[in-house]
């Protein structure tokens, strides 16, 4: 047979097939790219955590024809068994519910001798390319079945795609209705549960309506287009669609967004809402939306190795504060993708050389940080282990040789800042009180305690520059916030080791420096140099306004004084409602600016820096 010929028989026995109503006819897709997310494609299905069988299985001439899915892997295979040699199956993929898919995924014949066989295993999601899939499971023994397409709907918590507004527990409408020919279309949503409907009115028979769901802010939608698309009825001027999720935690999908869209009978084009993504609480809200950038393949944020650090230690905070578990597993994906070695530019631009260690001593410092904070909220050993081992690694550049002591920011021993040197009183500290019976730590965390005070990096006016000159004084430069917030914590977990009054005086008097001084608090909104006027912040700095609250909030939780935690709590609370009011999309991204003044930067980076203003505001530590 011909090259040219091939395609022809395979088309009209495609279509014979699906006219039998053997196996619908697919629009072509293209073969399938490797997709990764807990585990790449093509895993074998004895490494699954689970076998479960959420569709019916197909008879196919005395075969079983069975779909496999293991939710925690997000995976599926399929197996066909009282089969004879040559039965074959395989696995469906698609994109765009079941409008075309990726064919033959994992393809497998029953040899000889055998009477079953099953596939490889296949993601269903794509978190990373921001796809919801569907997967079904197909075989070909004298013909070809397939059984139902997996989780077509979304779920999310007790509501599902489809369910009924009325039993809706709120009803807003967060952005302008869209207009069309007379008809107004308007986005409704149900901001607890995270669900949305969609409402034409005003209008005739015929007219629709429909939501589109996107899981990329609207970039695209594939998988969401034209949900519960619903026509006015006659005699009618209105109708709506059922609701649909914007979450779905079986997908490791978050910060789904949607948008109301609607067509007047007579006329083809439409007209579509902004997209939004809900708010079921403002933390909640920031948090889904920092999800959206997480690389569950490789577990941390791309491209910045510190910065991934801070952003999975707000992830914990947003945890620990408000209760909520969606994203335990975050903590363990991260550790376990990264604990690794690494050539440089793999995750930082230096090589990591394991236990998140490299030659930048901060960046290993605030990895320690995450995992101190991991232990905490977890109470796994494994997050405090491998805080010992990084902090024993950070003590080795304690130089008492310069300055007559603190630690090098650096390997080549070039600079004692204070970002390296906060890190590192918190950090033994914080060890100190972790560790049953220690000694060790606790004794580093008073020399350095005592090194830092004198070390002059205070200044006069209670605030902290950026570090110390080649002659040991103080050198004057920027005065950023999360080297005063590092400051606070540190003191602060130095007097809950200790009681001594003048730790808690010290922290105070460095947050209360903080709230009072323009340098730091411009109209009672915390602001950085780089905040103002048309500066902009490079990617460290996104980060450091987070760091800041995230102290502060522990020194509210500590201070014995009513007054000042009242004090500080309403600062705390000041920077939430500006954030919300001034600093928000309808997407939920947070920027750089507080205060909302432009030029503005938002990305993950800025985006955790709120969250973590915005979980600081939820209340004292564990309250929900």
């Amino acid at each position: 047979m011909s090259a040219r010929t091939r395609p022809v028989v395979g088309r009209l026995l495609a279509l014979i097939l699906a006219l039998a109503g053997l196996v619908a006819l697919p629009t072509v897709s293209h073969a399938a790219t490797p997709v990764c997310a807990l585990a790449c494609d093509t895993l074998d299905p004895s490494k699954a955590r689970q076998d479960t069988f959420p569709v019916p299985d197909r008879n196919i001439n005395g075969r079983v024809l069975r779909l496999h899915v293991s939710d925690p892997d997000t995976m599926a295979w399929a197996s066909i068994d009282n089969g004879v040699t040559g039965d074959s199956v395989w696995l469906d993929r698609s994109w765009d519910r079941g409008a075309t898919w990726e064919p033959l995924l994992g393809k497998a014949s029953i040899p000889g001798t055998w009477t079953g066989t099953r596939t490889l295993m296949y993601n269903i999601t794509d978190p990373v390319g921001h796809r919801r899939g569907w997967i079904r499971a197909c075989a070909d023994a004298a013909s070809v079945t397939c059984t139902d397409w997996v989780y077509p709907r979304v779920c999310d918590g007790s509501f599902c795609d489809g369910a009924d507004p009325a039993g809706a527990s709120g009803d807003d409408t967060p952005v302008p209705s869209a207009t069309l020919f007379g008809r107004t279309i308007s986005l409704h949503v149900d901001q607890r549960n995270g669900m949305a409907w969609g409402v034409v009115s005003d209008g005739g028979a015929g007219d629709e309506i429909w939501l589109d769901r996107s899981w990329d802010g609207g970039a695209s939608w594939p998988e969401g287009s034209s949900l519960g698309r619903t026509s006015v009825a006659s005699g009618a001027a209105s109708a709506r669609t059922t609701m649909f999720a914007t979450r779905d935690p079986r997908g490791l999908l978050y910060g789904g967004a949607v948008r109301a869209c609607g067509r007047e009978a007579t006329h083809q084009e439409g007209s579509c809402t902004a997209w939004v993504r809900p708010a079921p609480t403002r933390a909640r809200a920031a948090a889904d939306a920092l999800m959206a950038s997480y690389h569950t393949n490789e577990g941390w944020w791309r491209s910045s190795w510190w910065n991934s650090a801070v952003a999975l230690t707000s992830v914990v905070d947003f945890a620990e504060r408000t209760g909520r578990h969606d994203y335990d597993w975050v903590i363990a994906r991260t550790f376990e993708q990264n604990r690794g070695v690494f050539p440089a530019g793999g995750r930082s631009s230096d090589p990591v050389e394991g236990h998140f260690i490299s030659r930048a001593i901060d960046d290993a410092a605030w990895w320690a940080v995450a995992w101190l904070t991991a232990y905490d909220y977890t109470g796994e050993r494994r997050y405090l282990d491998e805080a010992v081992t990084i902090t024993d690694y950070v003590h080795q550049y304690w130089d008492t040789g310069s300055c007559g002591g603190g630690v090098w920011w650096d390997r080549e021993r070039t600079y004692k800042n204070a970002v390296t040197n906060g890190l590192y009183l918190w950090l033994t500290t914080s060890l100190h009180q972790r560790i049953g019976g220690d000694s060790v730590w606790g004794a580093r965390a008073a020399t350095a305690a005592d090194w830092y005070l004198a070390s002059g990096m205070i200044n006069s006016a209670g605030l902290v520059n950026d570090g110390l000159t080649r002659g040991c004084g103080n050198n004057g430069q920027t005065v950023w916030s999360y080297n005063q917030g590092l400051a606070i914590g540190a003191f602060t977990q130095l007097w809950r080791s200790t009681g001594s009054g003048r730790y808690l005086e010290t922290a105070q008097r460095l947050a209360d420096a903080a709230i009072s001084s323009p340098v730091l608090t411009r109209d009672g909104v915390l602001t950085e140099s780089c905040d103002v006027g048309t500066n902009s912040c490079d990617d460290n700095q996104k980060q450091f306004k987070g760091v800041f609250v995230r102290h502060l909030a522990d020194l509210a939780d500590a201070t014995g004084s009513a007054t000042r935690s009242a004090t500080y709590r309403a600062y705390l609370t000041k920077q939430a409602d500006v954030i919300w009011a001034t600093d928000r999309d309808s997407l939920n991204r947070l920027g750089q600016r507080w205060s909302g003044t432009h030029p503005n930067q938002t990305d993950w980076r800025t985006q955790a820096s709120a969250l973590e203003a915005l979980t600081a505001a939820e209340g004292p530590r564990g309250a929900g």
